[in-house]
């Protein structure tokens, strides 16, 4: 099913997601930007969805916002445009389901910023992000400010935000906020392969430990304690935690259905 700047798939339990508008390396649009909150929100409600797989058509993931039309938006158009950019962020930050983003190319500015907000990255060897507001005399937006100081640390991010360089992925991987590094020609086939061992896992188990780890920028230890200890009293119940009992004491591969 195709929505023009997004294209929207599924694979089975995976939900594809591919921002399509090649031509502009993929620059945000406003169709592209509501097209993605509106797929993420009735993937929450659709029990055969389990993970979702975000990644960008033709030759890179994604340019973030678009170039070609900045500096002919007022403040007003900029603030709703940004609404709507963080209406889709807190979207991809509260659904119980993975979301994995898949990078090949380049990823710039706010490109880089929807990657951050996945849960998990996969990206090729030979891709590129650049954190490259300054270059336009602009400050990061897409939840950049937030999420890329809690990966890297204060002074790292900065520098990035400050200089705009372009950060091969391998150092990326190197800090620790790209878990996969595949060659480009096996990206697609591993990242469908990571998307399907997840969606065969304990989906409800994974929804609540993301929300527990988002939870924990902002908790005490104690809140933290205490969420953990109600959300086990709910999970021990589920079909999932009775499946994976049952076959760790038959030894064989527990058959996990999300319930």
């Amino acid at each position: 099913m195709s929505q023009n700047h997004l294209v929207i798939e599924k694979l089975g339990p995976v939900l594809s997601l591919t921002l399509n508008r090649p031509e502009s390396l993929n620059a945000f649009s406003p169709e592209m930007i509501l097209g993605l909150t509106e797929a993420i929100k009735n993937a929450e409600n659709d029990d055969d969805v389990r993970v979702i797989v975000l990644s960008g058509a033709g030759r890179s993931f994604s340019a973030g916002g678009d170039v070609k039309t900045m500096g002919q938006a007022n403040g007003v158009q900029v603030y709703e445009h940004i609404g709507r950019l963080n209406r889709l962020i807190l979207t991809m930050k509260e659904i119980e389901k993975p979301i994995i983003a898949a990078v090949h190319g380049f990823a710039a500015g706010a490109g880089v910023n929807l990657a951050l907000a996945c849960d998990l990255i996969v990206a090729a060897e030979d891709s590129k992000f650049a954190l490259s507001f300054s270059q336009v005399g602009l400050v990061s937006d897409g939840g950049g400010s937030y999420f890329l100081p809690k990966l890297i640390g204060p002074h790292l991010a900065k520098q990035f935000f400050f200089t705009a360089e372009p950060i091969p992925a391998e150092r990326i991987y190197q800090l620790g906020v790209i878990n996969y590094l595949f060659p480009l020609e096996k990206l697609q086939e591993e990242t469908i392969n990571l998307a399907l061992k997840l969606a065969h896992g304990p989906s409800k188990a994974f929804g609540k430990q993301k929300k527990l780890i988002e939870h924990s920028f902002t908790s005490t230890l104690e809140e933290i304690l205490e969420e953990e200890r109600l959300i086990q009293t709910l999970m021990v119940q589920t079909e999932d935690h009775k499946e994976g009992v049952a076959a760790f004491k038959e030894k064989r591969k527990p058959a996990f259905k999300g319930r």
